[in-house]
């Protein structure tokens, strides 16, 4: 009897996280799509949503960049601006395409890392 308890009771914690993770952010983008299909595209509201989502990004970019985690954090700062400051003005160069930011900004990081040793 006690083995078919634990059996039976395993599975409610797995329930009750995805019964609440998915309350706690579905609800959010429902009410997001039915509050963004009445906003037009240059209101007022929207222009400041993207401005805080925008903030929010770079902040976290600028988190990442300063105060890095793992091996990025053996990579001197100078050479983590610099090579940050470089994909994005390769980005704005290159016709505003993600990857060659990502590939100019790594190329930087790995080769400023081969030559420091």
């Amino acid at each position: 009897m006690i083995g078919y308890a634990t059996f039976d009771t395993w599975w409610w914690p797995y329930v009750f996280i995805a019964i609440a993770g998915w309350l706690a952010t579905d609800i959010w983008r429902w009410l997001g799509v039915l509050v963004g299909n009445r906003l037009k595209q240059d209101s007022a509201a929207l222009t400041w949503v993207r401005a805080v989502a925008t903030a929010l990004l770079a902040a976290v970019i600028a988190k990442l960049i300063i105060y890095p985690t793992g091996e990025l954090a053996n990579v001197p700062l100078a050479l983590r601006i610099v090579a940050a400051a470089a994909g994005f003005a390769a980005f704005l160069v290159g016709g505003k395409r993600i990857w060659v930011g990502i590939v100019t900004a790594l190329g930087l990081l790995l080769g400023g890392q081969f030559l420091l040793g």
